[in-house]
This record gives structure tokens, C-alpha cells and sequence, in this order.
């Protein structure tokens, strides 16, 4: 191989690594993000070591939905990531006891019971009602025993949102869009 051949060869290289990273450093950047999940508050939907890909993008040109499940920053310590499931909307009352969760809402002004059917076991919920503000959602663990979340520490402003997990990457044979 010449000099010339070697050069040209290096410049269509270089040119090749510019045009991926510009392609694809907007789209991992402000489009989907990966987040491994750490700890055990999603079982049985997610396990610990699960890779997951984040949507960042739909909650710019839409709301949030119940039964969603978020990634977000943790309100009192925003370099924590955590992933949970959105229960109450914003203006909702949530009442929560030995029934489970009942949602109270304008289209619901008595309440409805809310159906968990991704939780294999109906859990203890404690005694807990909260009116969730203009911007705050109420989220909770699938595993209700080992959650932090929103019984814990309060509503979740959406302002702490990042996305909703779009895929599970891995393991391979769990792989599946949400």
C-alpha cells in the first residue's frame, strides 16, 4: 500500500467515525438513553441488571399515563436515577389501604379501585390518602415491599421525569418493547 493509498484510506475512516458520531451522539443524547436497573423494587417486571431503553422524547409532546413505567431523577438527590410506575395523575386524590388503590378524579368523583394486574400478589398498601398537585405523580414499585417511592417521599414532580422505558434490551431473552 503507497502513502497516498494509506492517507486516503485514513481520511474515509476519519470521515466514516465523524459521520456515525454525528448521527448517532444526538440521538443517544437527546432521544434514548440507556439505564441498567439496580435493586429489587420493580420484580417481577423488571430484575436486577435488566438494560433498558429510555424514551426522552414523548413526554416533550405528551402527558404521562397511568401505568407507565418512568425512569426519573430522585427528588432529594437528583444524580440518582430510579424506575418506577406511574399510579396518580396530576389533580387526582389517591387513597390507599388494606383494598389496595383507589383513584378519585374529576371523571371519578367516588373513585374507582385501580386493577394491578402486573402485580402477582396484591400488597399491603398502608393508610395513606394524597392530593397530587398540577405537575405531581404518585409512582410506585411493582415489588411494594422493597420500593422507595412516593408513599415514602412524597409526589413526583414531572420536572424529575426523564422517559418511559421504551425496551428491554437485555438479557436477550427477555427482550421486549413496553
Amino acid at each position: 500500500m503507497t502513502l497516498k493509498a494509506l492517507g486516503a484510506f485514513l481520511f474515509e475512516t476519519f470521515k466514516l467515525v465523524l459521520v456515525s458520531f454525528l448521527i448517532i451522539a444526538p440521538i443517544r443524547y437527546f432521544v434514548v438513553q440507556p439505564f441498567f436497573v439496580l435493586g429489587a423494587s420493580m420484580e417481577p417486571t423488571f430484575q436486577n441488571g435488566d438494560y433498558l431503553i429510555i424514551d426522552e422524547i414523548s413526554y416533550s409532546v405528551g402527558d404521562p399515563d397511568r401505568g407507565d413505567v418512568i425512569v426519573f431523577h430522585y427528588p432529594y438527590n437528583t444524580k440518582q436515577f430510579y424506575i418506577k410506575r406511574i399510579v396518580g395523575l396530576p389533580g387526582e386524590i389517591l387513597v390507599l389501604d388494606d383494598k389496595g388503590v383507589t383513584v378519585k378524579n374529576k371523571d371519578n368523583p367516588e373513585g374507582f379501585g385501580l386493577s394491578e394486574e402486573y402485580l402477582p400478589v396484591k400488597e399491603e398498601y398502608g393508610n395513606i390518602t394524597m392530593t397530587l398537585g398540577n405537575d405531581e405523580y404518585f409512582v410506585m414499585g411493582d415489588n411494594r415491599d422493597a420500593s422507595s417511592d412516593s408513599r415514602r417521599w412524597g409526589a413526583l414532580k414531572r420536572e424529575f421525569i426523564v422517559g418511559k422505558v421504551l425496551v428491554r434490551a437485555f438479557p436477550f431473552q427477555k427482550m421486549e418493547a413496553f
